[in-house]
Order: structure tokens, then C-alpha cells, then sequence
């Protein structure tokens, strides 16, 4: 289907449901599917496993699923601007999988190209390594990661076409990108949603062979997490 266009976020998240691994775009606030988010929450649907660099802030981004108790399992790299995603890991409700940054990157990258592990140095001789293969290359050691996938991928782009076809800006293309590939159906929503032709071809960031769903978001916040300012 070439015209992957659907209504709104409620339509492009219709048959995601209770237990699944949604794969979130976005590095801190920047790039986010706020709209899906937003719907998930509607939806009401838990015990999800979330992949995602960080987990929002306490009252934006993931931070309203964890506010819901509708994650389950979170995997991913930084976690230090959410108090309630603290609370609920030390008290033993929220499952945690912390991954190096780069290393996260990669298993989402092996996920969407069908390479199912690799080795990285990283994490050796700590407590990531637990439990995983190791192996000596050129006399150093490296631990195997297995690639990482999900039944939904949700991203966020600045600019999309009706086929899919997607451009981030900036900080948006952290992430966004590579879990783009990754997801067995991928949802994109944009900023603009324009007609085919009207994309550069040497601009595009994500094909939209990618992409199964695609919709013209609103109400885009763009918040700062750490708003810093010289003095007057």
C-alpha cells in the first residue's frame, strides 16, 4: 500500500495490546511520538515492555505510561531525570534492563538489519556482562549482545510524506532512525505530512519501505529537561 496515511495517533496505535515491546523513538524530549504516547495512555493498555533511550521526565514522554503503572519492563540508557521511574524500580515495581548508550544503539541497529548478536567490548569486567558469552579477539575480550526488536516501533519525524518516507531535524535523528527499521509494524508521526514528490530524495533519513502508518501529529510540545542560562 502506497498511501500509508491514517487518521490520527488512536487509529495508528488501534490494535497495539496489553504485553507487547513498543519500540519509542526520541533522545530525552527531543523527537518523541508525543500524540501516540498520549493515545497509549488512552488506550489503557499495560504490561508493556518499553525500548527506549530514556524514560521521559516525571510529567512528559514515557513519564505519563509510568505515572499509569502501564510499563512493565523498561530497556534503556538513561534513566536520571525521572523520579517516579526511581521510585518504582527501587520498589520493586518496574523491571530494568540499563544498557550502554552505544550499545543500545547497536542492538536496536542488528534488530532492524536482521543480524540477530554481536560482540562489544563494552561492559566487560562489569556487571552487564553477566551471564553473557564472552569471547578474545586480538587479545581483548568481548561480550555478546542479541539484537533487539519489537511488534511496534513508533517514531517521530519533522517532515513525511504519504508513502512513508521520512526526514528528522537535528537531535530527532538520535535514535529515530535505526528504530524505524526495527519494528515488525512502524508508526511515524510528523510534524508535516506532505505529498510524495515534495521530499528531497538526497534529504530522506528513513525510506518508507519502513514504514506501515503514518499521521500528521499536533500539539507539539518542545520542552528542555535541564533548562541552563548564564547569569544576568
Amino acid at each position: 500500500m502506497l498511501n500509508k496515511v491514517v487518521a490520527n495517533a488512536d487509529e495508528a496505535i488501534r490494535d497495539i495490546q496489553s504485553g507487547m515491546t513498543l519500540m519509542l523513538g526520541g533522545f530525552g524530549l527531543c523527537g518523541i511520538p508525543e500524540n501516540c504516547i498520549a493515545a497509549l495512555v488512552r488506550k489503557g493498555v499495560n504490561g508493556l515492555t518499553c525500548i527506549s533511550n530514556n524514560a521521559g521526565v516525571d510529567d512528559f514522554g514515557l513519564g505519563f505510561l509510568l505515572q499509569t503503572r502501564q510499563i512493565k519492563k523498561m530497556i534503556s540508557s538513561y534513566v536520571g531525570e525521572n523520579a517516579e521511574f526511581e521510585r518504582q524500580v527501587l520498589a520493586g515495581e518496574l523491571e530494568i534492563d540499563l544498557v550502554p548508550q552505544g550499545t543500545l544503539a547497536e542492538r536496536i541497529r542488528a534488530g532492524g538489519a536482521g543480524i540477530p548478536a554481536f560482540f562489544t567490548a563494552t561492559g566487560y569486567g562489569t556487571e552487564i556482562a553477566e551471564g553473557k558469552e564472552v569471547r578474545e579477539f586480538d587479545g581483548r575480550k568481548y561480550i555478546m549482545e542479541r539484537a533487539l526488536a519489537a511488534d511496534f516501533a513508533i517514531v517521530k519525524a519533522w517532515k513525511g510524506d504519504t508513502m512513508g518516507n521520512l526526514v528528522y531535524r537535528a537531535t530527532a535523528r538520535n535514535f529515530n532512525p535505526m528504530i524505524a527499521t526495527a519494528g515488525k509494524i512502524t508508526i511515524a508521526e510528523v510534524e508535516h505530512l506532505v505529498e510524495p514528490g515534495e521530499l528531497d530524495p538526497d534529504h530522506i533519513h528513513t525510506p518508507g519501505i519502513y514504514i506501515q502508518r503514518i499521521f500528521q501529529g499536533e500539539n507539539y510540545e518542545k520542552r528542555i529537561e535541564q533548562r541552563t542560562t548564564r547569569k544576568a
